[in-house]
């Protein structure tokens, strides 16, 4: 499945819900965070496509939580604040956000920039994706010839171990799910029996790990999935 997942991070219920249901009625799927610290958490645990962020938080403000994720993730961040001077608009912009709507807001706006801002950036991804070569240590992988070398010694893939490879080693750190690798790479629906992504995952180690019982390329993440 291609759905989307958006995480919206506010305080406020009332405004988290009027997100949601503006945001499922266009076919996302939605994650909801009252804090930064749960929206932190959320991250490390599931991927995200685009986060909803509300500024005016305690513990720690949306400009805080959106240094920390900038840290680790590129997904883009629009902001939403009940501020709205053109000094705090650029502080919000300058601290990693791509967009900043202020309060009140019309949902359909917000709705308008989120579709605009994944446009953007998976037409972004997708160049970088054609263009670039993805590295981890002595892994590289060559996505204009769909090569991948070990201490430069080419490994032959399958293809879906190549896609299942890249798509860890694009969001290196992410943790992605069985259930989200299967469904992005096979572009269908996931069952829970389906035991295809684990089989692939052993595959792949075999391959390119030098001890595929003590991965370092793609490591498992207990109870939650795998990461590159």
């Amino acid at each position: 499945m291609s759905e989307k997942t958006i995480l919206i991070v506010d305080d406020e219920s009332e405004i988290r819900n009027l997100v949601s249901i503006y945001l499922k009625n266009e076919g996302y799927r939605i994650v909801e965070a009252p804090d930064a610290l749960t929206a932190l958490h959320i991250l490390n645990k599931s991927r995200i496509d685009l986060i909803v962020l509300d500024i005016m938080m305690p513990v720690i403000d949306g400009i805080e939580a959106c240094l920390k994720i900038r840290e680790k993730f590129n997904m883009p961040i629009i902001f939403l604040s009940a501020k709205t001077e053109d000094i705090d608009k650029i502080h919000g912009l300058a601290s990693g956000a791509e967009d900043y709507v202020t309060k009140p807001f019309n949902p359909l706006e917000l709705v308008a920039r989120v579709k605009s801002q994944l446009r953007r950036y998976y037409m972004t991804a997708e160049k970088d994706d054609a263009s670039q070569s993805l590295e981890k240590g002595d892994l590289k992988v060559d996505k204009k010839t769909n090569e991948v070398f070990i201490r430069n010694k080419e490994v032959r893939l399958t293809p879906k171990e190549f896609q299942i490879l890249t798509l860890l080693l694009r969001h290196q750190g992410q943790v992605f799910s069985i259930e989200q690798i299967y469904e992005s790479v096979w572009k269908e629906p996931f069952y829970k029996s389906d035991n295809t992504v684990m089989v692939h995952i052993t595959k792949i180690r075999d391959k390119i790990e030098e001890n595929p019982k003590k991965p370092i390329y793609i490591q498992t993440v207990w109870g939650v999935g795998y990461k590159a």
